[in-house]
């Protein structure tokens, strides 16, 4: 079963791609264009050209996952600009993504923040 975790490295391509595209074409795009490996273990968010439908790749060791989202209505109202090919986004904000929200106004927590106790010394 494929899951996302807080550990998880997502790439989302910044640019449209041609969704006539399958996994072998996705997984040829993640190493030409975003210069990854797309059996590394990462997930790989991509757009169409009408930003109706996404799709996320990944390799989960014995095989890839291809899962597709299309909106029913409307289109995705968020989507990064960059100069590079790919953003990293955390695992929540691809949740906000597919929820169809603004991951960029999104109010989170951050990611990593010391814990500290009563009783422990300054270092």
């Amino acid at each position: 079963m494929w899951q996302l975790t807080p550990q998880s490295r997502i790439f989302l391509a910044v640019q449209p791609v041609d969704f006539r595209k399958g996994i072998d074409g996705l997984a040829a795009l993640c190493r030409q264009t975003l210069h990854e490996n797309p059996l590394g273990g990462a997930v790989y968010v991509f757009r169409n050209r009408t930003g109706t439908t996404l799709k996320l790749l990944a390799y989960a060791g014995q095989g890839f996952w291809l899962c597709t989202k299309r909106l029913s209505q409307g289109h995705f109202h968020w989507w990064p600009t960059a100069a590079h090919p790919s953003v990293r986004l955390s695992a929540w904000e691809l949740s906000i993504l597919l929820g169809n929200g603004h991951a960029d106004r999104a109010q989170l927590a951050p990611a990593w923040r010391p814990v500290s106790y009563e009783g422990a010394s300054a270092a």
